[in-house]
């Protein structure tokens, strides 16, 4: 026989689910349509590593996915985080390391143009290149620092 609950014990019964899902919905958020007055800038890296925007000219950006920024020259700094396979050696019984990257770039940004900041991990540090489109090479992006968390 199928146990009957009361509308209040389902409430309370999915309502730590709810909480678990809802940070999940802020990831898949669609981005806004662009701007043809500005440059659009969006940042990417592979699944299972960060890379999250900072500042713009010295100010925090309300959102480090992408952002849309006036022509003309622009400094933006972001932060890469990945992990690192220690294999087992040096005590730490096999668990990844995870490496944080400083990562900035200067550029001359035109309207209209979309531009996208790529970084990835290797070994220890990171290569970060921001590409225009369609897919070009445009400038390497300066590592400041790497290190573990």
């Amino acid at each position: 026989m199928i146990p009957a609950y009361r509308p209040d014990e389902i409430a309370m019964r999915l309502l730590p689910i709810l909480f678990c899902a809802l940070p999940l919905t802020a990831c898949a958020a669609a981005l806004p349509e662009a701007d043809a007055t500005q440059a659009w800038i969006e940042l990417y890296s592979t699944p299972g590593n960060s890379l999250m925007a900072q500042k713009l000219d010295g100010k925090k950006v309300s959102d480090g996915r992408f952002f849309q920024v006036t022509p003309g020259s622009h400094e933006l700094r972001a932060r890469f985080q990945f992990d690192v396979d220690n294999g087992g050696g040096g005590g730490t019984m096999g668990n990844p390391r995870q490496i944080t990257c400083h990562l900035k770039v200067k550029y001359d940004f035109v309207a209209g143009q979309r531009y996208r900041l790529e970084a990835r991990p290797v070994a220890m540090s990171t290569q970060a290149w921001l590409y225009g489109t369609p897919r070009k090479a445009l400038k390497q992006v300066t590592v400041e620092k790497c290190g573990p968390l």
